[in-house]
């Protein structure tokens, strides 16, 4: 009998790969919407574990990843993945800046029994973080038993950080020195630079174990740099002072925080979202009252400060991309991810330097090159994150920061200290533009690896619903 000709095996309808394959976000984020209380299950179910232990295990670890900056879906995905993992169908997590709850019913008959826990530590040890994931992954995959879960999670809690406290203030003042050198600094400069970020992270730690809040711990850090770049602009030895403070700036702003504020709102986690962006603001707010009190000292003192023509770094290509890795590395030692890492963090911040100088160079705004600068970090850190089932935050974070917006912030406060408002505004305006597209290109990225590495579908429910399907009402 005749061979009958068919499509070729390369045409064959392609099959999507099982779930238990997939990470555990993208197997439990189309929970997230669904009906908790659907009527598959009408029938109470002995689930023969503790009801209060699972609610709290899944609690605790939801803490500490939303402490860590893991977004709202996620956190709440991870706390529905190991109740689902234990028995307890019928669960609705709610996960918000502050506190976190957890319900679970055990019929439509009986009433929901609710756990509460308020998120009042946030600790960024992007080492931790990683251990929660492969933590939240063996579960949700049925390879850990509740008593084993436990003993785990408490030894994620109580494991140091992998790197000493002088290695992360020596990177506390390596951040300050490479992006000093990253926007046109010398030598002389990035030392200010490292001594002024040192002197200032050792002050605010002074405050941080007095239990003073964390707005006047970053006026305190912020201050150094402003007096170090005051004292050389008096000496006028013919360098660049401006760069000591943009260096100090980079090493105080809040990127992690914005990322997470940014992606909290575009995946409908509003109330998140708010609580995220009222911390950038009064950290920031912070940086900026700590610069403005001292720029505006020196220039009663007689210190000749100009808004116009202050910030124009001379462009040197090999030695700002190996400014770039260096920063990426010390952003990497100072966020605790861990060791074997911290080569692809360096990879990272050589990467987004590269693309937003090619499109610079190519003629595109600042802001259009970051946010496609940042979206391409953004994609390669959702794919490695996959390929080693972990969060994507310590490739991604490290990585964004030579594109952090210190010189536009710096010029901004430079404008409100002298009194020039406009000037000042703008540049504190431009600064906004350029943080939120590099937040919003980072999302970005990540939701394009979902068309990259595509989720399974089962009778169209295993996709996740869109958080709104009309136009606004």
């Amino acid at each position: 009998m005749p061979r009958r000709r068919g499509r070729s095996a390369a045409r064959l309808p392609w099959h999507p790969p099982p779930l238990a394959t997939l990470p555990w976000q993208e197997r439990l984020r189309a929970r997230l919407r669904a009906d908790a209380y659907g009527v598959d299950a009408p029938e109470r179910t002995d689930t023969g574990v503790s009801v209060p232990h699972v609610l709290d295990l899944a609690l605790r670890t939801g803490e500490l990843l939303l402490a860590s900056g893991e977004g709202g879906e996620d956190v709440e995905a991870a706390m529905l993945g190991i109740t689902d993992a234990y028995g307890l169908q019928r669960c609705t997590p709610n996960a918000t800046f502050t506190a976190m709850t957890l319900s679970y019913q055990p019929s439509l008959a009986d009433a929901p029994v609710t756990a509460e826990r308020v998120v009042r530590r946030r600790a960024t040890d992007f080492t931790r973080l990683a251990a929660a994931h492969r933590l939240v992954e063996d579960i949700t995959t049925g390879e850990v038993s509740l008593e084993d879960a436990y003993h785990r999670l408490v030894e994620i809690r109580r494991n140091r950080h992998p790197y000493p406290r002088w290695l992360v203030l020596g990177a506390t003042g390596s951040v300050a020195a490479t992006a000093s050198v990253l926007v046109g600094g010398g030598v002389v400069v990035a030392c200010a630079s490292f001594l002024a970020a040192v002197l200032g992270d050792w002050l605010a730690q002074l405050l941080a174990k007095r239990g003073v809040p964390e707005f006047y711990q970053f006026v305190l850090a912020a201050m150094p740099a402003a007096a170090v770049a005051v004292v050389l602009i008096k000496l006028d030895i013919g360098i660049l002072p401006y760069a000591v403070v943009t260096g100090g700036l980079f090493a105080l702003l809040p990127g992690r925080a914005l990322v997470a504020a940014v992606q909290d709102g575009l995946t409908g986690f509003y109330i998140t979202a708010a609580a995220r962006l009222l911390e950038v603001f009064y950290l920031i707010t912070g940086i900026i009252c700590g610069i403005a009190i001292m720029l505006h000292a020196g220039s009663q003192l007689g210190v000749e400060l100009d808004v116009e023509g202050s910030f124009f770094p001379e462009s040197n290509p090999p030695v700002q991309l190996l400014a770039a890795m260096g920063l990426s590395l010390a952003f990497a030692v100072l966020v605790q991810v861990r060791p074997d890492a911290l080569l692809i963090a360096a990879a990272g911040g050589a990467s987004s330097w590269s693309i937003f100088e090619v499109l610079r160079n190519a003629g595109s705004a600042p802001i259009l090159a970051t946010a496609i600068a940042t979206g391409v970090v953004g994609l390669l850190g959702q794919l490695l994150a996959r390929a080693g089932r972990t969060s994507a935050l310590p490739y991604v974070i490290p990585a964004i920061g030579p594109l952090l917006p210190g010189g536009s912030m710096y010029q901004g406060m430079l404008g409100l200290a002298l009194g020039h408002t406009d000037q000042g505004w703008l540049g504190l305006v431009n600064a906004a533009g350029l943080a939120l597209a590099l937040a919003v290109g980072v999302n970005l990225g990540s939701e394009v690896a979902r068309f990259v590495l595509p989720v399974p579908q089962r009778g169209g429910r295993e996709q996740r619903a869109a958080a709104k399907r009309t136009r606004g009402f």
